[in-house]
């Protein structure tokens, strides 16, 4: 297509309005980075990287998975999540068993240990935000309110 050209998508009835989000569209992602960022280092265990901490939270929230499972729900290689399969079994936060239904597999659970490196990043991610939170208006708490229902939105699609 020459630059004389348009699609039907640049002179349908959204033409534009893309565009016109731009700056709004940069701001939220910025900001969103930024304070998920923040409530990172808000963490149990300061030397675990935040894929390793998203493991055990899948772990904790979905239960024991396979290996190729962890690492499709992560998006990363099977080579990748090996790696950190391992690292996390080695400082006794997960542990290696044969699955119930099919004794040829190998499921990944957490330890009590495990369990506990999440449930003490949540509270003090938790607390992060409360004390952040009291900070604010009673209208900008209301604002953010709303804000994190219209994300779940956002996300859910």
């Amino acid at each position: 297509m020459s630059s004389n050209e348009t699609s039907d998508a640049d002179t349908g009835p959204d033409a534009g309005t893309h565009a016109d989000l731009s700056p709004a569209a940069s701001q939220l992602r910025i900001a969103t980075f930024r304070l998920a960022r923040r409530m990172r280092t808000q963490r149990a265990v300061d030397s675990m990287s935040d894929g390793q901490f998203a493991v055990l939270a899948a772990l904790k929230v979905h239960g024991p998975h396979t290996l190729g499972d962890l690492a499709e729900r992560e998006r990363v290689s099977a080579p990748s999540m090996n790696r950190t399969v391992n690292c996390l079994q080695d400082s006794g936060y997960i542990v290696r068993g044969a699955d119930e239904r099919d004794g040829r597999k190998v499921v990944i659970s957490l330890t009590p240990e495990g369990t506990a490196v999440v449930e003490e990043t949540a509270r003090r991610r938790d607390a992060w935000v409360e004390a952040t939170l009291a900070e604010l208006t009673p209208a900008e708490r209301e604002t953010l309110a709303a804000a994190a229902a219209i994300m779940e939105r956002m996300v859910a699609r």
